[in-house]
């Protein structure tokens, strides 16, 4: 009688195992389908939002217009080359509804391009922030990190981003890239004086890992695009200060 009653406890155990290990898989099956959809769904939303960008004589042309009908968060838009960013930012009313809200607002674990909500985008922002998720895939932040190989780093190519808003289009020099433990720091958007913007300016400088060899002072304001690495321990960053802001409206289209 014992031993059947082990026995029994034995297959009740088996049974048990196998219930978890297959719930296991169910659930991971399911967050890998969640996933790669919620990419997909980006995807097209990026081509349809592209289809409101055009570049004509190396100018580009946004109908901001038409994006804000389609999300009234638009502010910008971001193209880093030899990346897969090019991208409508968004900008929300805090730093966390974007992080798993893509730009029609509906849920996605992949989230989308926002900048800090702190930035004004009036032309008194010393530094604009924008963050990213660092996918598998590649969308989104996920190629951000090209921009610690000294072989991407030494292409000048690939060295100016450009920041189209309502305000212009401007062109940016990166001066850091670094990876660091996640920190607020460097995504300070306020400063006090001069001197605290001079501090920031040279721990930025001080970090990178890659010396580009661009003089960056008080009197410059700067672009920062932070994402996670894969495992989400770190942060990559890349800083850029404005080299080139052309005030026409050569963003707007009619």
């Amino acid at each position: 009688m014992k031993k059947r009653k082990k026995i029994d406890i034995r297959k009740l155990v088996l049974v048990l195992l196998m219930g978890i290990f297959a719930g296991l898989f169910i659930f991971s099956a399911f967050k890998i389908i969640s996933y790669l959809l919620d990419n997909e769904e980006n995807r097209k939303i990026k081509n349809t939002t592209k289809e409101m960008v055009t570049i004509e004589d190396g100018e580009y042309k946004v109908d901001f217009k038409k994006l804000k009908e389609q999300n009234s968060d638009t502010i910008a838009y971001l193209k880093v080359n030899n990346t897969n960013i090019d991208y409508v930012v968004v900008r929300g009313s805090d730093n966390s509804y974007y992080l798993k809200h893509n730009f029609n607002k509906e849920y996605n674990i992949s989230g989308w391009i926002f900048a800090d909500y702190k930035n004004k985008f009036d032309g008194s922002d010393k530094n604009i922030v924008i963050y990213g998720h660092s996918t598998k895939d590649g969308s989104m932040f996920g190629t951000l990190p090209n921009a610690l190989n000294e072989k991407w780093q030494t292409d000048s190519n690939n060295l100016v981003i450009k920041l189209v808003t309502e305000q212009g289009e401007s062109k940016y020099q990166i001066f850091s890239t670094y990876e660091i433990v996640p920190e607020d720091y460097y995504i300070t958007t306020n400063f006090n004086s001069d001197n605290e913007f001079s501090t920031f300016i040279n721990k930025l400088l001080s970090r990178s890992n890659y010396d580009f060899g661009v003089e960056v002072t008080k009197d410059d304001s700067i672009l920062t695009l932070s994402t996670c690495n894969i495992s989400g321990s770190m942060r990559i960053v890349v800083h850029a200060k404005k080299i080139e802001d052309k005030k026409e409206e050569l963003n707007m289209v009619e």
